[in-house]
């Protein structure tokens, strides 16, 4: 981070938006669809239902869209990083035990542990915001046309809203049913939760 510059953002966010055409997602931040197969396949992750081989989107958080919600897809999702930085949390369900919640940021400097691509497995709770920092920093310094994070996101087999899952308060309390300070532990997650 050197003066007015977080990291390379080569084309600004309205840019992006309108360049790529993006639509507003109800996750949070812009999309925009980009391929859909037509072949489809049986779905051994939805019961064997039929599936576009893949899909793939673009998808931008932004300064003033910069945060999604926690959900979920039956579908296996790699995301692969453009330009920018966003957190990621992701929750694994552990049938003997308290949940497994890791944290990935992706971004361009590998050297802190950032990474340009992520894979989400089946049935994992996620949900991706710009970091705290990042948003602060664009603000000082008026540069929040140069924060957000551009990824392309290839889900196989493809997307279809009937595997999609928003994140309840119900689905969050049984996470961490039974976790010593599981009350405490949710806290941290309860904003991150779609309003019905």
């Amino acid at each position: 981070m050197t003066g007015s510059t977080l990291y390379d953002y080569t084309t600004p966010n309205s840019q992006l938006v309108k360049d790529l055409k993006l639509e507003k997602h109800i996750e949070g931040g812009y999309f925009a669809e980009t391929q859909r197969d037509e072949e489809v396949v049986s779905s051994p992750l939805a019961g064997g239902a039929p599936r576009p081989i893949s899909t793939t989107i673009y998808y931008l958080l932004t300064t003033e869209e910069p945060r999604g919600y926690f959900h979920r897809n039956k579908s296996h999702t790699m995301h692969v990083l453009h330009q920018g930085r966003s957190r990621y949390t992701l929750i694994a369900p552990n049938h003997s035990g308290g949940p497994s919640v890791s944290y990935t940021t992706m971004g361009a400097d590998v050297s802190v542990g950032e990474r340009r691509q992520l894979f989400v497995g089946s049935n994992v709770w996620k949900m991706s915001r710009i970091p705290e920092e990042d948003l602060a920093f664009a603000t000082k310094n008026g540069v929040e046309e140069s924060v957000g994070c551009l990824i392309t996101e290839v889900v196989s087999p493809g997307f279809v809203w009937e595997d999609h899952e928003w994140m309840t308060m119900k689905d969050l309390e049984e996470l961490f049913e039974g976790v010593e300070g599981g009350r405490e532990k949710m806290k941290e997650f309860v904003n991150y939760i779609r309003p019905v």
